[in-house]
Order: structure tokens, then sequence, then C-alpha cells
């Protein structure tokens, strides 16, 4: 009997671990972009202290100073912006008709910085507040309170979903491996039996197949990597905004993940399939 047709099941079960292995690293960075994502945008969102009329210059230099040292504020993203700059800006947005309203200027010096995403939940933007305050040069704090309820929902939805599809997709990869391993050594399982019959132990059989078995799935992952690089690539390349979350640690664990789970996969279904063939009878073989 030709190899052709075993070689061919066993590139096509290679190829099948690897789209799995593939959907499994798409997810799990999918996931971990997700939470970096979310994160990032929390931090995008800004508080602002209006700073009370007729606070002196190095009041206001104190308080942000002040601020810089506080543990819930985003390292380096505090800003003053005078009330002269405040309306600059709103000319710029809404043309010189907003200045020919001979008004004056309605807004107050502020100081505007981001929090850090630990501490983007109503609570304890209420305390940061009620903190701020009791300042004598601060008038009041203003944030978008719609908008951290809205994020705060969206992330336990994110996280709620992610779980339902991760366990999905685990579940989906085993059965798929352990099929796909199945169908490529279906081929094999009268020398399987063959090798039991003339007095090999089941470890000795159970070995090359073994060891194939990781080469194949080592194999798998490296296919089912080549792929996430050129998704990242493209990603990057498409979203640049991802590139400020990149987390390489991240992504060599999952990298390292997906190897380990690629020879696992395979290596133990196919140790499976083989022990199945081994405790069958050769009449149920046909």
């Amino acid at each position: 009997m030709s190899s052709a047709p075993s070689r061919t099941n066993h590139l096509y079960s290679i190829l099948g671990v690897a789209l799995v292995l593939f959907l499994l690293g798409t997810f799990a960075l999918g996931v971990l972009h997700a939470q970096k994502l979310v994160a990032f945008f929390k931090e995008r969102v800004n508080v602002l202290v209006e700073v009370a009329e007729g606070t002196p210059r190095s009041e206001v230099d104190r308080l942000e100073e002040k601020l810089e040292g506080l543990s819930f504020v985003k390292p380096e993203s505090v800003l003053f912006i005078s009330r002269e700059a405040a309306a600059e800006q709103m000319r710029t947005e809404f043309g010189e008709d907003f200045l020919k309203l001979d008004l004056p200027n309605p807004f107050f010096d502020m100081l505007v910085f981001n929090v850090r995403a630990e501490h983007m939940q109503a609570d304890s933007l209420r305390q940061i507040r009620s903190l701020l305050v009791e300042e004598p040069a601060v008038r009041d704090v203003f944030y978008q309170e719609s908008l951290i309820d809205q994020v705060a929902a969206n992330v336990q939805r994110l996280f709620y979903f992610s779980l339902g599809l991760g366990i999905f997709f685990i579940g989906v990869a085993v059965l798929l491996i352990f099929n796909t391993v199945r169908l490529s050594l279906y081929a094999n399982r009268f020398l399987i039996k063959t090798m039991e019959l003339v007095g090999a132990s089941w470890g000795f059989i159970s070995k090359p197949f073994f060891w194939k078995a990781t080469g194949y799935g080592f194999i798998s992952g490296l296919l089912a990597l080549g792929g996430l690089m050129l998704l990242l690539l493209w990603a990057w390349q498409s979203f640049p905004e991802l590139r400020q979350v990149e987390d390489w640690w991240s992504i060599g664990a999952i990298a390292l993940g997906i190897l380990v789970l690629g020879i696992l996969l395979y290596a133990g279904s196919t140790y499976l399939v083989v022990n199945k063939y081994l405790r069958m009878r050769v009449d149920d073989l046909y």
C-alpha cells in the first residue's frame, strides 16, 4: 500500500490543527488588545478642574504640582489651560462668529488631567471630585459621568462575552484536533494492531507515533504563529493606535502557549487514538 494517502492525511491534519491554533491565537490576541484598548480609552477621558477666579498663578502651580503627585492621576497628563487659550480654542472650532457676540470671556483657567484606568469607576471618580473641590483654588470639577458608566458597562459585557467565546473555542479546538488526528491515523490502524499481535508493547507501538505527533504539533504551531504575525502586522498598519497598547511580553506568552498547546493537543490526541485502536478487536477495525 502506498504511503501517499498517509502523507496527505498528515498534511491535512497539520493544516487543520494550525488553523485551529490560529483561531485560538487570534482570540487570545483579541482579548489582550481589547483589555489594553479599554484601559487606553479609559485613560483618555479628561477630568476638568476649574480654577477659582482670581487665584494667583503661584497657587495654580502648587495645585498642578499636587495633582501630578496623586496616585490616581496618570503620569504626565496634567495640563494647564488658561481662560484665554480656552476662548481661542472655541474660536478655532466655531469660527470668528463666536467672538462677535461681544460677551465677556465665559471660561475659567483650568487644569486638565487623565485618571489611571483602575480608578475609572463612577464611585472612584466621585471620591476624586470630593477630594479636589475641598481645595481653596478649585471652583468645580467636571467629567463625563455618562461616558464612564457606559465604559464600565461595556467592559463587563466584554468580559462575559470573551469568557463564553473562549470556552467555546477551546471546546471546538479539542474536538477538531482529536477528530483530525483520528482521521490521519485511520490508515495506520491495521499496522498498529499488527504490531500488537506480533508481541510489541503498547509503549513501543505508541512511541514513534507520539514523537511524530510532537513534530507535527510543533509545525502546526509555527504555521499558526506565522499567520498571527501577519495578522498583527496588518492590524498595526491599519490601526496605528494599537501600537500604543502593544505588550511584547504578553504576545510572547501567547506565542509560546500556541506552540505548547499545539504539541500537547496533537501528541495527546495521537496517544488516545493509538490506544483506542490497540484496545479494539481486529474485526472492529474493518
